[in-house]
C-alpha cells in the first residue's frame, strides 16, 4: 500500500479514463433526451402527459433504488465489477428502442437503462473521489459530470438532429450501441479498481465512522440533509425538463431540430461549467455555491412559461445549466467531506437514491399537473419547490 498515492496529478492516467468512461455513461441518457417524448406522441399516439412520463418515473426510481445498493456493496465487491456490470446490463438498451413494438418495450428499456446508470455512474463518481483524496474533490466531481452532461447534450442534440433528418427510429439509436460496447470495452480492459487508495486515506481520517448513516443522510444531519433535498429537488426540476420542455416547446410551434438544440444546450452549459464550479467549490464556500445555484433554477423556471421566442428559451436554458452546474460537484464534494472514507461510497449512494427519485417525483408530479391543469402551472409549482430548497441550504447548513 506504500507505492499507492492520492491525487489528481498522481493517478491521472486512471482519471482520465474513469472520466472518458462517465461520457460515455452520459451519451446513453442522451440518446433518449430529446426524442423519446415526442416518440410516444408519433409512433405511440399517447396523449396525457402523465403516461409518456411513465418511462422517467420508472428510470428514475429503477436508478434511485440502483444507486443505494451500489454504494452499499461498493466496498464488499470492488467498484470495478459494478462497472462492468452496469455496462453489460446497458447492452440491450439501444435494440429495445428500435425494435419496440408497444410502449410497454420503452419502459423495458428504461429499466435496464436506471440500472445502467445507477451502476456505472456511482462507481465512476466514488472512483474518482478514491483517487484524488481531500483536496480536489470539487475539481475531480466537475470534471466527472462535466464528462458525462456534456455527452448528454451532445449525444441528445446528435439524436435531435439524426430525427430531423431520418426520422425518429431506428438511426439515431444506433448511437448507443457505439456508446454501450466502448463503455463495456473500457471498464473490463483498461479500468483499475480503486480499494487500495479507499484503505490508505481511511488509516490516516480523523472523521468519525457514523451509526445511523442512512438516517443522516438523508435528514438528521444539518449538512448531509440539506444537500439531499436539495439533489432530490434538482433532479426533480431536471425530470420536469426532461419530459415538458420538449412538450411545451412543440406546442408554442417549435420544429423538432429547434426543440433538440434547446433542450441541449441546459445540460451542455450545466456540464461545460462543471470544469468551473467544481474548482469554485474547492475555493469558496460550499454553502453559497449551493445556495446561489438553487436560486438561478427558480429564476429560469419561473421564467420559462412566458418566454416567446428562441432567443428566450436559449438563454433561459443557459441559466438553468448554470444553476444546476453550481450544485452538482459541490453536492458529492460536501458530502466526501463531510463522511470517513470508509462512509463514502454508502453516503454517496444514499444521497444518490434520493437524488434521483427526484426524476420520478418530478415527471409524476408535473405530469399529474399538467394533465389536470396544463404545462405552465406544473412549471410553476416546480419554480416554487426550487426556491424553497434554496432557503433549507440558507438557514440549516451549518458548513460554509
Amino acid at each position: 500500500m506504500h507505492s499507492i498515492q492520492l491525487g489528481l496529478i498522481e493517478n491521472w492516467k486512471q482519471f482520465t479514463l474513469l472520466v472518458i468512461v462517465n461520457a460515455f455513461v452520459g451519451g446513453m441518457v442522451g440518446l433518449e433526451r430529446s426524442i423519446l417524448p415526442l416518440l410516444a406522441e408519433q409512433a405511440f399516439q399517447m396523449a396525457a402527459k402523465t403516461a409518456i412520463l411513465s418511462f422517467i418515473v420508472v428510470f428514475g426510481v429503477v436508478k434511485a433504488l440502483t444507486n443505494y445498493f451500489t454504494g452499499t456493496l461498493a466496498n464488499r465487491f470492488g467498484r470495478k465489477r459494478l462497472l462492468i456490470a452496469g455496462w453489460i446490463i446497458g447492452l440491450p438498451v439501444p435494440f429495445l428502442l428500435i425494435y419496440a413494438s408497444s410502449w410497454n418495450w420503452i419502459i423495458a428499456a428504461n429499466i435496464l437503462l436506471g440500472i445502467n446508470q445507477g451502476l456505472t455512474w456511482s462507481s465512476t463518481v466514488v472512483m474518482k473521489i478514491d483517487l484524488v483524496g481531500e483536496k480536489k474533490r470539487g475539481f475531480a466531481m466537475g470534471l466527472n459530470e462535466f464528462a458525462g452532461y456534456l455527452a448528454v447534450a451532445a449525444v441528445a442534440f446528435l439524436t435531435g438532429w439524426l430525427a430531423g433528418q431520418y426520422g425518429i427510429r431506428p438511426i439515431p439509436f444506433y448511437t448507443g450501441i457505439v456508446l454501450a460496447m466502448a463503455g463495456l470495452m473500457t471498464s473490463i480492459f483498461l479500468v483499475k479498481d480503486t480499494v487500495h487508495h479507499v484503505a490508505k486515506e481511511a488509516a490516516d481520517s480523523t472523521i468519525p465512522i457514523r451509526k445511523q448513516l442512512f438516517r443522516e443522510t438523508t435528514w438528521s444531519d444539518p449538512n448531509l440533509g440539506a444537500v439531499t433535498q436539495a439533489g432530490l429537488i434538482n433532479n426533480l426540476n431536471d425530470g420536469m425538463a426532461w419530459g415538458l420542455f420538449p412538450l411545451l416547446l412543440a406546442f408554442k410551434g417549435f420544429s423538432i431540430g429547434q426543440i433538440g438544440l434547446i433542450t441541449a444546450i441546459y445540460p451542455a452549459v450545466w456540464g461545460f461549467a462543471q470544469l468551473f464550479t467544481g474548482h469554485l467549490a474547492d475555493l469558496y464556500s460550499k454553502k453559497k455555491l449551493l445556495f446561489m445555484g438553487m436560486l438561478l433554477q427558480a429564476l429560469a423556471l419561473v421564467l420559462f412559461p412566458v418566454a416567446v421566442t428562441i432567443t428566450h428559451y436559449i438563454s433561459l436554458s443557459v441559466l438553468l445549466g448554470l444553476g444546476t452546474a453550481m450544485v452538482y460537484p459541490t453536492f458529492l464534494a460536501t458530502i466526501a467531506d463531510c463522511t470517513h472514507p470508509k462512509d463514502r461510497a454508502a453516503s454517496i449512494g444514499i444521497f444518490r437514491l434520493w437524488r434521483d427519485l427526484g426524476y420520478a417525483v418530478g415527471a409524476l408530479l408535473t405530469g399529474l399537473l399538467a394533465d389536470i391543469f396544463d404545462l405552465d402551472i406544473a412549471i410553476y409549482a416546480v419554480a416554487l419547490l426550487t426556491f424553497l430548497s434554496a432557503m433549507i441550504i440558507r438557514f440549516r447548513m451549518t458548513i460554509q
